[in-house]
């Protein structure tokens, strides 16, 4: 307990002040061993902060997998509404069976919600087909590969691709660069070490554990289009649009990325001129 001449206030007969609070603390709730609780929550978060983080990213996937199903039921949602009109029973075998058949295909496929969010694997024929009929396409030069191996530094891995800058050539169309502050803060992959640098060179495959799904501030901006030019090759409007990325990236990101920054910026308003 806190002696008589010590007090919570600065001085030389004062206490630290976080211990005077523990004190009060044991005082007010009749705990003498506090410390010792307080030890043992800090151990708990140790063990299994860790497994939090590794369990989160795929956490997303299963949200991904329980949207798809939702969509498989939508979809059928006129079926399923007759059937129950008809007979309860017989309602709720055609639901169950149109459960376990989008369980099948999102476990042998995924394409419906590619389809229902409108992304592709291409060809370039067709980025450009959805170009030249005026609807926006997001395309990320990098892919698997910088997903994957990138990191809190933020460098940009796009080696020597310039088929994104041939679909705006071909669809005649201005590129907006496009960087999301904090994002490498918000997931964060081993692909970077050695070991599985060379199984994704090796096999092409992704390999390398995820971990993170913290609840950092994401922000997004977009910089100034880059005009169609038919003077300008592919490999030159590919370099100009990884300069205006990377300038992007240096006038709105913390490099190195800091995911305790990142999460406090949630709490900060910062007006910034775009």
């Amino acid at each position: 307990m806190i002696e008589k001449n010590q007090t919570c206030s600065e001085g030389q007969d004062s206490m630290p002040y976080i211990i005077c609070l523990l004190h009060i603390l044991e005082g007010w709730i009749d705990v003498q061993q506090l410390e010792d609780y307080l030890n043992f929550i800090n151990y708990l978060l140790w063990v299994f902060t860790p497994l939090i983080v590794l369990i989160l990213p795929y956490f997303t996937i299963f949200l991904l997998y329980l949207t798809i199903i939702f969509l498989h039921i939508y979809k059928r949602k006129n079926v399923l509404k007759e059937a129950y009109s008809h007979n309860l029973w017989d309602g709720a075998r055609k639901t169950v069976a149109t459960v376990w058949d989008g369980h099948a295909a999102v476990w042998h496929g995924f394409s419906l919600l590619l389809d229902v969010f409108c992304a592709l694997h291409g060809p370039r024929e067709k980025c450009v087909e959805v170009l030249k009929s005026g609807h926006l396409l997001a395309i990320s030069p990098g892919g698997v590969r910088e997903a994957l191996l990138s990191d809190e530094t933020y460098s940009i891995i796009w080696g020597d691709r310039k088929g994104f800058a041939q679909v705006a050539i071909d669809a005649k169309v201005p590129i907006i660069p496009m960087f999301t502050q904090n994002i490498r803060e918000g997931f964060r992959s081993l692909g970077g070490t050695r070991l599985f640098r060379w199984l994704y060179e090796k096999f092409r495959y992704p390999f390398a554990p995820i971990y993170g799904g913290f609840p950092v501030k994401l922000r997004t901006y977009l910089g100034d289009p880059i005009p169609y030019d038919p003077m300008v090759t592919a490999e030159e409007l590919a370099e100009k649009t990884k300069n205006a990325v990377q300038e992007l990236i240096d006038r709105h990101q913390r490099i190195p990325g800091n995911i305790m920054s990142a999460l406090l910026e949630r709490f900060h308003k910062k007006q910034e001129a775009n």
